[in-house]
């Protein structure tokens, strides 16, 4: 984009500097409501002219980026709060791996019960999820 505004702006500038300092005759300016006549050469009022719209434009430029400067900081205040909240779950989350491990630690350490043990427990399991009368005391 650099290269872009170099290529178009400085062939511009060039011919506008020429065009100011080639047109060396004396203008006179009146300034309306103050009654004041100032003289200056030409080239000298072309390249002030010149600059002034320059400020003026990048000034007018400026102004009409400032919604997208206010949503920039916005969004920059977003994304500050949502990496607190992102670390503070991430610390959540290594806690609970933390548990997770001691927790197969601990499985891992209490005794297997037998086979006739688990075949006990299943019948257990299932007529208990099939009696309605323990349905309606849960």
């Amino acid at each position: 984009m650099g290269f872009i505004k170099m290529l178009i702006g400085l062939p511009l500038l060039v011919v506008i500097l020429v065009f100011a300092f080639v047109n060396n005759d004396l203008a006179t300016f009146d300034l309306w409501p103050f009654y004041i006549e100032i003289t200056v050469s030409l080239s000298v009022a072309i390249v002030f002219f010149i600059a002034l719209g320059f400020v003026i434009g990048s000034f007018f430029s400026w102004l009409s980026y400032a919604p997208v400067r206010q949503a920039l900081r916005k969004q920059k205040k977003q994304n500050k709060k949502l990496n607190k909240e992102q670390q503070r779950l991430v610390r959540e989350m290594e806690g609970l791996h933390e548990n997770l491990e001691n927790l197969k630690e601990l499985e891992a350490q209490l005794p297997k019960p037998s086979l006739g043990d688990r075949f006990k427990n299943l019948f257990k399991k299932s007529k208990k999820a099939s009696d309605p009368d323990a349905k309606a005391e849960k």
